[in-house]
């Protein structure tokens, strides 16, 4: 075999693998790899909607603890005010029961007051009587003497 017809051979050959190669090989290696590149920019895609979904998500979540702390100090300020309300009410419930306390000592001590005044009325008259027996030294008569007692105590 001479040279050049192996080597036209060999040529001939490389020609029919690189065809073979160019026609059945090389469009779907071609294909798989836009496939895949496409599948590759897909997943970026992807991940840069994910970041941008999680930063959208991580700005509503702040926005709602925001609102949240909003109302919270809403409810708090508002029971405070219930809480001073309910103080006043307790202080005027208690200076109306203490005023109804006082109204009633009050009326017992005037009770009381009546009550002694009226003793002494009753031990003045006695004492009267016993001085003005004494002073007498005898007794006249019952009847005008319990006249002159209720006359005398009355005027006291």
């Amino acid at each position: 075999m001479d040279i050049n017809a192996s080597l036209l051979g060999q040529a001939i050959t490389f020609a029919v693998l690189v065809w073979f190669t160019m026609k059945f090989v090389w469009p779907p290696l071609t294909t798989m790899l836009d496939e895949r590149a496409k599948r590759i920019a897909d997943g970026l895609a992807a991940a840069d909607r994910g970041k941008q979904d999680l930063q959208n998500a991580e700005k509503l979540a702040a926005d709602k603890v925001r609102e949240a702390k909003k109302q919270a100090s809403e409810i708090i300020a508002q029971a405070e005010k219930r809480a001073a309300q309910i103080v006043e009410e307790s202080k005027d419930t208690a200076r109306v029961e203490g005023a109804r306390i006082v109204a009633g000592a009050k009326a017992e001590i005037d009770q009381e007051v009546h009550r002694a005044k009226e003793a002494l009325r009753a031990q003045v008259a006695g004492l009267a009587v016993a001085g003005a027996e004494k002073i007498l030294r005898k007794e006249i008569d019952a009847a005008k003497h319990a006249d002159l007692l209720t006359s005398i105590q009355a005027e006291l």
